[in-house]
């Protein structure tokens, strides 16, 4: 709205669970059972958009202080000694992300864990890993130093076998999984990993292509399915989380857990900035080159919802029982 959005239906809906009630956020008892604690979003802009939407929910009752950490961004409720983070990293493994003035494509290293957040794993609690939307794109992918496959790249003069992305992914999401759970195998602390379910865009036509999404109400139950796409990268995500619980139940101290926001994220094309990316895109008169954000997440609106059913599994302990927030 600050934008100059001109309708605001958005952002009332809230999304209704089958068989369970979903609380309105507590901004309160998140912070308490923050208390001493490190709660870092790891991943794309998207981990960065669902980040910004708990440090304006939890702001309203306690200020926070940024914190300068090697280009990471920290966050410090002094009232609770709770720290909030976000660190880039779209691929979680190492890799290079294309640029526009070259090369156009990304590099994958998929047997290589991006060390910019593994190494400040030792001092977080809750890690909440977002990604998918960076692998659709050409890409390069190496394992053990040597090129496995690739995206689209028949373009750059490769002579590169495309492999898709799927395998890529799920190459990338394991060794991030078990580069968590070799790290804390010999440490004392426990830590809390949840995978977030791929969120659907809703673009009108391609999104390289002057896509747009003008929409200003929810799908009903049933009008919209989840793609196709959509659906296989869901599918991977809650394979591996079941793989990495297994593999950690061996050793203990990690806990693995998945937040499944697909099917509610594809029902909300309101929710986007759409051509409200910036501000006041029609000042100057109705332009055919309006760039649309049909990815992201408008603040406040659907994305705070995640953090809703974050909270929820916040309340519960390894155990299955509630955790006291004193």
């Amino acid at each position: 709205m600050t934008n100059g959005r001109p309708d605001s239906n958005y952002l009332y809906y809230r999304w209704k669970p089958n068989e369970c009630n979903l609380p309105r956020f507590e901004p309160n008892t998140f912070l308490q059972l923050s208390k001493n604690k490190h709660i870092a979003f790891i991943g794309d802009s998207l981990a960065r958009n669902q980040f910004e939407s708990l440090l304006c929910m939890l702001s309203t009752v306690s200020k926070p202080k940024p914190v300068h950490h090697k280009g990471s961004h920290w966050w410090h409720f002094a009232s609770h000694n709770a720290t909030l983070s976000a660190y880039w990293s779209p691929f979680l493994v190492q890799g290079d992300e294309r640029q526009k003035s070259g090369p156009n494509f990304n590099t994958m290293h998929l047997d290589r864990v991006n060390e910019r957040w593994l190494k400040d794993m030792d001092g977080m609690d809750f890690i909440l890993l977002s990604f998918g939307n960076w692998f659709n794109v050409p890409s390069v992918y190496y394992e053990n130093g040597l090129v496995l496959g690739c995206l689209n790249c028949s373009s750059f003069g490769f002579n590169y076998t495309d492999i898709g992305f799927y395998v890529p992914l799920r190459k990338a999401l394991r060794t991030s999984l078990n580069a968590i759970i070799e790290r804390k195998r010999d440490k004392g602390k426990e830590i809390s990993v949840i995978v977030r379910t791929f969120s659907p865009t809703h673009f009108d036509g391609d999104w390289d292509k002057a896509g747009t999404c003008s929409k200003t109400e929810p799908y009903g139950n049933g009008e919209k399915k989840v793609g196709e796409m959509e659906s296989e990268i869901r599918r991977i995500q809650m394979e591996e989380v079941e793989s990495a619980k297994a593999n950690a139940n061996e050793f203990g101290g990690t806990r693995f857990e998945v937040l499944d926001v697909t099917e509610l994220a594809l029902l909300r094309p309101d929710g986007h900035p759409g051509a409200y990316m910036k501000p006041f895109p029609f000042a100057n008169g109705v332009s055919e080159n309006v760039q649309n954000d049909c990815v992201h997440w408008c603040l406040p609106g659907p994305i705070d919802t995640w953090n809703e059913i974050f909270l929820e599994m916040m309340k519960w302990d390894w155990k299955g029982q509630p955790r006291s927030e004193e």
